[in-house]
């Protein structure tokens, strides 16, 4: 990795803002001269798209939580071997919405696939690599639901389920934030979408130090 690179992922249940909040990111930072790739999980190549596609399309059930993980795992490997590795090799920051850690929550611990087996596979694909920081996008889940609902947009097959397992997945989160607080940030979504990027850019420039 360049000196000054950075990958950011961005975590959380559904309606946490996430998409709005790499946005606001990703335009200061590209103001301040940085190159800035944006991406999401899963997805961000062809061949990883056509893999959300068959993730997130139909109903809850389509898939066992195992073969959720598999596909997840196929493609971020993709993404990160032919997107994301090569931005930060030449010194960009890479904003993702979801990583890894979207997958140790909702197949993992929401979904019942036992976390050693979730770690074992991403210790497989690839290795020690994870985001230099994650913001863990914090929101009571009837809130983010009601967000998600007045988009007026098709649901997914995540954003279908009931509230014991958005319940789960906020946990979840939480519990990783907790043991891995030298990457993890929780943000405190709820608040108005100026805030909440302040509170961002905060953490960051603490951690990037001269680098932002």
């Amino acid at each position: 990795m360049s000196q000054g690179a950075k990958f950011i992922s961005f975590e959380g249940g559904e309606g946490a803002g996430k998409t709005t909040q790499i946005k606001l990111l990703g335009d200061y930072l590209q103001a301040q001269g940085h190159e800035v790739v944006i991406t999401r999980e899963p997805g961000g190549t062809l061949d990883a798209e056509a893999v959300r596609d068959l993730v997130l399309g139909g109903e809850p059930g389509r898939w066992s939580a195992t073969e959720e993980m598999l596909l997840m795992y196929t493609a971020r490997s993709q993404l990160v071997r032919t997107i994301i590795r090569p931005a930060l090799e030449r010194g960009a920051w890479v904003l993702s919405d979801r990583f890894a850690d979207s997958t140790m929550v909702y197949q993992g611990y929401a979904g019942g696939v036992p976390v050693d087996k979730v770690r074992a596979l991403h210790r497989l694909v690839l290795g020690n690599f994870n985001p230099d920081i994650t913001f863990i996008m914090d929101i009571e889940p009837t809130n983010g639901m009601q967000r998600v609902h007045s988009r007026a947009e098709a649901l997914n097959q995540f954003e279908k389920r009931d509230t014991k397992f958005y319940e789960r997945t906020r946990d979840a989160y939480l519990a990783i934030a907790k043991a891995e607080p030298e990457r993890c940030v929780v943000i405190h979504a709820a608040e108005a979408p100026e805030v909440v990027a302040a509170n961002i850019l905060h953490h960051i420039k603490t951690r990037a130090g001269g680098d932002l």
